[in-house]
């Protein structure tokens, strides 16, 4: 079913991995459905329907597979990328990580879409300098494309044992309303 371009263009689109997908609890709890929540609280009169196409373990690379596809069936207005987490745990390419990240803002600007890029930080368990690297590529993204940029997704939450899954990487269900927070002040004037 067709939905019409008015209630199209209200869609936001999340394209993550497990931080955005609820991992290990139900959908419900997670932060994409609070978001729902509080957008259908706060702007009933928009329609805004939020979109999750968010996998566990997904990398830059896979998220820019999906992300055409995604564009053009949902047609967002708002794509909110929370990618790369993966791509520095397992010590990929920086370079790489940087060019999947600029296409997939590239993609959404050329379909009408605004971004909100959340940065993330990641265990110096490769060294200070690729740990440095692979957060500056984040940073500076969100200056060249003059995008919308969450410093960092899990702010007042990673190193918090009771905001904490067991693995020490997943935010639980208790961190999910913190991690709406990150986000809603750099969504909101996109709104």
């Amino acid at each position: 079913m067709l939905l019409p371009a008015a209630a199209a263009a209200q869609s936001i689109l999340v394209l993550g991995d497990s931080l955005s997908s609820a991992y290990n609890m139900s959908q419900e709890q997670g932060w994409v459905n609070l978001l729902q929540q509080k957008l259908t609280q706060q702007y009933p009169q928009a329609r805004y329907k939020v979109v999750n196409s968010s996998t566990s373990g997904d990398t830059t690379a896979g998220g820019l597979n999906r992300l055409p596809a995604m564009l053009r069936q949902h047609q967002p207005k708002v794509v909110i990328i929370e990618l790369g987490g993966n791509d520095g745990l397992r010590g990929l390419s920086l370079k790489q990580m940087r060019a999947n990240l600029t296409r997939m803002i590239e993609l959404s600007k050329n379909n009408d879409a605004q971004v909100v890029l959340a940065g993330m930080h990641i265990p110096p368990n490769y060294g200070q300098r690729y740990t440095q690297l692979f957060h500056q590529v984040y940073v500076e993204l969100g200056q060249q494309q003059e995008i919308a940029l969450v410093p960092f997704l899990l702010e007042d939450i990673g190193g918090v044992n009771d905001l904490m899954q067991a693995d020490g990487i997943h935010p639980n269900a208790k961190a999910q309303p913190v991690i709406l927070d990150n986000i809603w002040p750099h969504l909101e004037p996109l709104l």
